[in-house]
């Protein structure tokens, strides 16, 4: 049995030209709007996807109570970002679509419809279950999948994070990533063919493969009732040769920069990464230095998948409660394994942002 846990799905990365107008919008769209951290200062950590040279950004995690991943949100502060030069289709190399919940996806459709206009119509997946397609202004495409667990109730239609899609170009290859590192290992469904829900994309029309995975092992940790229930699915094109989306360009550059999960022991994990080939490809505290991020602190890793798609592995050791006041909560003086109580959560709430 393996000595490390995840908690859960915590944040996309989504790289952005402005800051400010994407945490907009997706404060209106999915009302991601109780922030977790903001920092902006230097990541001197990243050099591999930065140049090999230290950048100024900006960023923050936000996230919505009623459940799933929050939103880390990252823009350059001194570097131009660079725009990916062509238009992502279905199952180019990363991750092209990020998975968002929703309770009620008829009222939610209608909620977002009646404000904004890049969105595909209700269509059934693969399994029969109905779901739709955003896009944001700069083309990033988000999946809003039925979901009835709520975590804590706002009377809203919308959650969080709760998985991805991801491009491959050899799904038993990227399973090695996917279900045996990050315990994805129970098939969904594993199909072929071109997809009705797919139609309204860019080539959608052309023929895939698509393994929808899901774990067996259920999440543990402090944040796993907030975190919810995930699916990773794999996406292999079978018509064409798909391109890889940060080809040439910056960690941090507009798009899905990683998809970051809440860890549990890190070093056991990166003994398991070891084992089947996938190395740290950055490491925030070698030799077990301590890291902070602003009023935050933890331990932060990434691997590469197959593909080069960057998956960023986080051990919180303590978050700021409430930032006015200073209260951290303080991950270290507890077990980890377990989850906090509702109580911790509603205190979360006081560091709700409003659109800025």
């Amino acid at each position: 049995m393996d000595k490390y846990w995840f908690a859960g799905i915590m944040q996309m990365g989504v790289g952005t030209e402005d800051f400010y107008a994407t945490e907009r919008w997706l404060y209106d769209m999915f009302q991601a709007d109780v922030q977790i951290l903001e920092d902006d200062t230097v990541a001197e950590r990243m050099l591999p996807y930065t140049g090999n040279s230290p950048q100024r950004r900006h960023a923050c995690i936000n996230c919505n109570l009623q459940g799933g991943g929050g939103f880390e949100i990252w823009q350059y502060s001194e570097r131009k970002p660079e725009p990916v030069p062509f238009d992502i289709q279905v199952g180019d190399l990363g991750f092209f679509t990020a998975k968002v919940k929703s309770h009620n996806i008829a009222a939610f459709h209608e909620e977002l419809t009646a404000k904004y206009s890049e969105i595909t119509p209700v269509v059934m997946d693969p399994r029969g279950i109905p779901t739709f397609y955003i896009h944001d202004p700069a083309g990033n495409c988000f999946q809003v999948v039925e979901d009835n667990y709520i975590f804590i109730d706002r009377k809203r239609f919308s959650g969080g994070v709760v998985g991805a899609m991801v491009g491959v170009t050899d799904i038993e290859r990227s399973r090695k990533v996917y279900s045996d590192i990050l315990g994805y290992d129970a098939v969904v469904y594993d199909k072929t063919g071109v997809f009705s829900d797919w139609q309204g994309l860019r080539g959608g029309g052309q023929t895939y493969r698509r393994v929808l995975l899901t774990r067996s092992r259920p999440f543990q940790g402090p944040f796993s009732e907030l975190y919810g229930n995930s699916t990773i699915e794999l996406v292999q094109a079978l018509d064409r040769t798909p391109r890889k989306i940060y080809e040439g360009r910056y960690w941090g550059d507009p798009g899905f920069i990683q998809l970051c999960f809440d860890v549990i022991n890190m070093r056991e994990l990166e003994a398991k990464c070891n084992e089947l080939g996938f190395k740290f490809t950055v490491d925030s505290c070698p030799g077990n230095a301590k890291f902070d991020m602003g009023k935050a602190g933890g331990h932060f890793t990434y691997i590469e998948d197959p593909d080069g798609s960057l998956i960023e592995f986080v051990e919180t050791h303590f978050i700021p409660l409430n930032s006015t006041l200073n209260i951290k909560l303080d991950f270290l003086k507890r077990d980890r394994t377990k989850a906090f109580p509702k109580f911790f959560f509603q205190l979360l709430k006081l560091n709700r942002v409003k659109p800025r």
